[in-house]
C-alpha cells in the first residue's frame, strides 16, 4: 500500500481531465494551508508535489496516481487575496464545477490551518461537500505550531462549528514537519481506498 506515486498531469479546465477513471481522494482548502506539504510528507517525498513560497500559486487541478489504484487530486487553494477578483472567481467556478461533475470522489480531505482557524470560505466548502454528499474529513494542518492546549482549542472550535465531526474519525490533526497524525490519516485512506 502507498508504495508507488506519480504525478500525472495539471488540469486547467475540465476538458483536460485524465481519461483514466479511478477512484479519487481530493484535497481542498485555503491557499497556503499545506496541501503540497501533506502529499510529500505522506509518501516521504520531497519532490512529488511542488511547494511554492508564494501562496495562491497552485492554479491547476493536479493529479497524482497512487499504486495504479486511485488518484489524489489537489484542488487549487481558495481565498488568496493578492490575485485578481476575476482569477479568484475563475478558481471558485472551476472547483465547484469539478466537485459537482466528478462522480469518482470517494473522499474529500478538507484542510484547515490550525493556527488560522475556520474562515467563512471553509464553512462554504464544508456546506458544499455536504450538499453534494461527498464523504469528507477535516484535517487540521500545521498542528506543530500550537502547544497542547492550543491544539485542543483548535479541535474544540472546529467541532463546535461542524457538529458531525468526531475527533480521531472524520477530524484529524496533522504536521507535515513532525509527522503527527500521519499514521492515522494513512489508516483512514487505506480503509477507504484499499478495502474495495
Amino acid at each position: 500500500m502507498f508504495e508507488k506515486q506519480q504525478f500525472v498531469k495539471a488540469v486547467y479546465n475540465l476538458k483536460e481531465l485524465p481519461g483514466e477513471r479511478l477512484p479519487a481522494l481530493i484535497l481542498c482548502g485555503r491557499s497556503n494551508v499545506g496541501k503540497s506539504s501533506l502529499i510529500n510528507s505522506l509518501f516521504n517525498r520531497k519532490d512529488l508535489a511542488k511547494i511554492s513560497s508564494t501562496p495562491g500559486k497552485t492554479r491547476s487541478i493536479n493529479y497524482y496516481k497512487i499504486d495504479d489504484k486511485f488518484f489524489i487530486v489537489d484542488l487549487p487553494g481558495y481565498g488568496y487575496a493578492k490575485v485578481s477578483k476575476e482569477e479568484r472567481e475563475y478558481w471558485a467556478k472551476l472547483i465547484n464545477e469539478y466537485l459537482a461533475s466528478e462522480k469518482n470522489i470517494l473522499l474529500a480531505v478538507h484542510l484547515v490551518d490550525s493556527k488560522v482557524g475556520l474562515t467563512e470560505l471553509d464553512v462554504q466548502l464544508n456546506n458544499l461537500l455536504f450538499e453534494l454528499r461527498i464523504l469528507s474529513l477535516v484535517l487540521l494542518t500545521k498542528i506543530d505550531k500550537l502547544n497542547r492546549s492550543g491544539q485542543k482549542t483548535a479541535v474544540d472550535i472546529v467541532q463546535r462549528k461542524f457538529t458531525d465531526l468526531i475527533f480521531g474519525d472524520n477530524l484529524l490533526i496533522y504536521s507535515a514537519t513532525k509527522g503527527t497524525g500521519k499514521k492515522e490519516l494513512l489508516k483512514k485512506l487505506s480503509s477507504v481506498f484499499y478495502s474495495q
